[in-house]
């Protein structure tokens, strides 16, 4: 095996939302097995303006990074909402369900991942009781 891999990943990375026919309001790219990484992983997600993914998601045992490289947006986590906007980083630790959704702008995140991401439980409802979706937020 080589020492180093570089792929593209618009180009050599599949869109793994068209699977789950979340696109084009979602596109989620995850480098983990393209990359052959070993101890942890990542993905670049993108959501339309005013996007709200159905699921949300909890890891189980890998703590996660998130990093808002374009847009804005909010994340519940937990029971909390936060704002999220340009280059803000959030950490999530383990066992803690997380969810965001785009602002009017759409919102790009880079997530890292460090620990085994094949814990993951997909959590359906999460945003129900939130008082407001992004696209009612008054700017």
């Amino acid at each position: 095996m080589a020492d180093y891999t570089q792929l593209n990943l618009k180009d050599d990375v599949e869109n793994v939302a068209e699977r789950f026919g979340l696109a084009p309001d979602l596109e989620a790219r995850h480098g983990r097995k393209p990359l052959a990484i070993e101890g942890g992983g990542f993905s670049y997600q993108k959501l339309a303006a005013n996007y709200r993914p159905p699921t949300a998601h909890r890891q189980h045992t890998q703590e996660e990074i998130y990093i808002a490289i374009a847009g804005s947006g909010r994340v519940k986590i937990g029971n909390e909402v936060r704002d999220v906007r340009h280059w803000d980083a959030i950490r999530v630790a383990p066992g803690v369900a997380r969810a965001f959704e785009a602002g009017p702008d759409g919102l790009e995140l880079l997530a890292i991942g460090f620990g085994d991401a094949g814990d993951v439980e997909m959590l359906e409802e999460f945003w129900a009781g939130s008082t407001e979706h992004a696209c009612e937020q008054e700017d």
